[in-house]
């Protein structure tokens, strides 16, 4: 159903796009029948591109799935700032001498855009850093530092050497604890085995622990979960543990996924009715049921899954949907934290929504 969805839109924004370039000065002796050939080779592109990018099809797949999926983008950022154009001129109607020439503007501005995206994704995520004050949390575990990543989305196009390197800046935080906030490896993705060596050097005196996300359970679930546990992480899918006395790690399956399934379990229920007595940190892959969370007592809610909207302005979209999308708020007296994502999915782009590890130091009072 996505699938459908997003090559459909994307069908509408081409045409758009290709359409509305008749009318820029530059581009219009370009004929009709040229731009709609060009359109429909761009459209055709981004389904091969998602098409033999899940097979698992090899080189020319991972890369024609990497021009489409960029492509997407690009033509994203040219319809949106076409059409903001169009209603301001009334699409023409209004300011007729230079709509033209706006339209141009919004063109180039949209490659402009699309090339610092693709900068900004093929940058190091950035650190954050934040203090927490958790309820119940013994002296002695004063400054207590917490590392979290989230949306690695290990795969076709995050390698080991990605890894590696992320794993140094994790190492560098000097963590007492890490976790991993879901969609860690891409579900569908052969060869993960890949990743062990340097998912194994993921290493804290209180532990490595990971929750799955939706793309966790695409295809393999299982797989992926033992996968987890060979690399050294405790996985915990409705389930909580106390890595010290004083402190509980909780952990439940991804919101999404349970929804789309219909099932009829409650895993906030199940990870924290009964859990461990101590200050309790929650790993949920979706930042979703935050007050509910809060009600049963919880410090502090990590979570990933909305990248940050990853490229502007999908955020403004996710909003809709998502109580928070990146950053820290209060929900009583539980903070809650959303991760950026460290990893990318889809595009190796980013827009104003830098990747990020966390590194969150935990305050008794």
């Amino acid at each position: 159903m996505f699938g459908t969805i997003l090559l459909s839109v994307t069908a509408l924004m081409a045409a758009y796009v290709f359409w509305r370039m008749g009318s820029v000065p530059w581009l219009g002796s370009l004929h009709w029948s040229a731009r709609t050939g060009l359109g429909l080779l761009a459209w055709l592109v981004v389904a091969c591109g998602r098409t033999l990018g899940r097979s698992n099809a090899g080189f020319w797949a991972f890369g024609l799935e990497t021009a489409g999926m960029a492509l997407l983008v690009i033509l994203f950022l040219s319809f949106l700032l076409l059409l903001a154009v169009d209603l301001i001129t009334a699409w023409g109607w209004l300011l007729p001498n230079i709509a033209p020439l706006l339209r141009g503007l919004a063109l180039t501005t949209a490659l402009l855009l699309s090339g610092l995206a693709l900068v900004q994704g093929l940058r190091a995520p950035v650190v954050t850093g934040y203090e927490v004050v958790m309820e119940g949390l013994p002296p002695e575990l004063d400054g207590t530092v917490v590392a979290g990543m989230s949306d690695l989305h290990l795969g076709r196009q995050l390698d080991p050497d990605w890894l590696e390197a992320r794993v140094a800046q994790v190492a560098a935080l000097e963590p007492d604890m890490i976790v991993l906030l879901g969609d860690i490896l891409e579900g569908r993705s052969d060869g993960l085995d890949q990743f062990l060596p340097a998912m194994r050097k993921l290493r804290a005196p209180l532990g490595t622990f990971a929750v799955l996300g939706n793309h966790d359970n695409h295809g393999r679930t299982e797989a992926n979960q033992e996968l987890l546990v060979r690399g050294g992480c405790a996985v915990l899918i409705n389930r909580a543990e106390s890595p010290t006395p004083g402190l509980v790690v909780a952990g439940i399956e991804d919101l999404t996924t349970h929804a789309r399934r219909g099932k009829a379990n409650n895993p906030l229920a199940e990870a924290l009715a009964h859990r461990p007595d101590g200050a309790t940190i929650l790993l949920s892959h979706t930042p979703l049921r935050l007050p509910e969370a809060a009600s049963y007592g919880v410090g502090l809610m990590l979570s990933g899954h909305t990248h940050g909207g990853q490229v502007w302005p999908f955020g403004l979209l996710l909003r809709l949907r998502y109580p928070l999308i990146e950053g820290e708020e209060k929900f009583g007296p539980m903070t809650a934290i959303v991760c950026r994502g460290t990893g990318l999915w889809g595009p190796r782009m980013r827009l104003w929504s830098p990747g990020e590890i966390l590194k969150i130091t935990l305050r008794s009072k």
